[in-house]
């Protein structure tokens, strides 16, 4: 696992102007050194056994070592030190993007597919954190919204109530791009879509992906539930009297989650889904903020800076 960064520089090659620090150490030495030996020719050696030599020592280059603390502190504000955290206080627009195909009809979840689905949604929206906004999009042969983003539950959990089971064909390709441009819609947010489908795309205007490339674009990250069961699922008998199931089409689906950064899981019965999203609410990923920390470097330099001026003009200033 990568170590999380706690700071980054908004302009890190001003850290390069720290470089003149030594170039000014090897200016202050070498122009004590001089005047030391100005100091040794013409002073009296009683006078200097007289002074406390430790002390004025220390006195006499406080006012240089307090103006390179000074000159440090104003680099390292040039570069806009930044603080990394997670931006919880901001939140994510969430979209979930279900799957209302006549697939979803069947019966290896209690009482559907769709009904179990609807369900779990009802207690990620529940359980969700308040700063987040939620909306619902629904795509059989065609895709189309239930619910806008929004913060306020009540609304997402009304339009989620409202959702019928269709008959129709799986346009899983509309239903992602349509939830992208959703969760696109509102800016400083993280992008997340949370998919809900057995995988077989039969219908449709865009392709999966044709979908994928424009989540990438716009940097939405996509959570893949792949609903079904081990075994295909018998639905129905078609016209001609052949038998028609309902197959989970993993391998799709997959390539929709590795695709966008996001994860893929496999429910297998309406128990495993619930936790499934659940669990997917506990660890939701936020977007990092740098909140930037270069006015206490400013503020930390006038200090030391007024400090050095009383060292110097102050009521015990030192002698020059």
């Amino acid at each position: 696992m990568e170590d999380e960064k706690l700071m980054e520089f908004g302009f890190i090659n001003a850290l390069f102007l720290f470089l003149l620090i030594p170039l000014l150490i090897f200016i202050y030495h070498r122009y004590n050194s001089n005047r030391k030996e100005s100091v040794l020719k013409f002073s009296s050696l009683k006078i200097i056994k007289k002074t406390n030599v430790k002390r004025n020592t220390i006195r006499k280059h406080l006012p240089f070592v307090l103006v390179i603390i000074v000159l440090s502190l104003i680099i390292i504000a040039l570069a806009n030190p930044q603080l990394v955290t997670m931006g919880v206080e901001k939140g994510i627009n969430l979209g979930i993007v279900l799957d209302g195909s006549e697939s979803m009809a069947a019966s290896d979840y209690k009482p559907t597919r769709l009904e179990a689905a609807k369900n779990a949604i009802n207690s990620l929206v529940t359980k969700i954190n308040d700063k987040n906004n939620v909306g619902i999009v629904l795509f059989e042969t065609g895709a189309g919204t239930i619910s806008y983003l929004t913060p306020v539950k009540e609304k997402t959990l009304n339009s989620i109530a409202s959702i019928k089971q269709g008959n129709g064909a799986t346009a899983m390709g509309d239903g992602l791009s349509l939830g992208i441009d959703m969760v696109s819609s509102i800016l400083d947010k993280k992008r997340v879509i949370i998919l809900l489908s057995d995988g077989i795309q039969n219908s449709g205007l865009v392709t999966s992906e044709q979908a994928i490339q424009y989540a990438i674009r716009n940097n939405v990250q996509v959570h893949v539930i792949g609903i079904g069961s081990e075994e295909p699922v018998y639905l129905r008998d078609d016209i001609y009297g052949e038998p028609q199931y309902a197959e989970l089409d993993e391998s799709s689906l997959k390539n929709i989650s590795d695709s966008t950064g996001g994860s893929y899981f496999k429910s297998l019965d309406e128990q495993t889904l619930n936790e499934i999203l659940l669990d997917l609410t506990s660890n939701m990923e936020y977007e990092t903020e740098l909140s930037t920390i270069r006015d206490w470097f400013i503020g930390s330099a006038i200090g030391v800076l007024m400090l050095d001026m009383y060292i110097i003009y102050g009521r015990y200033r030192i002698a020059t």
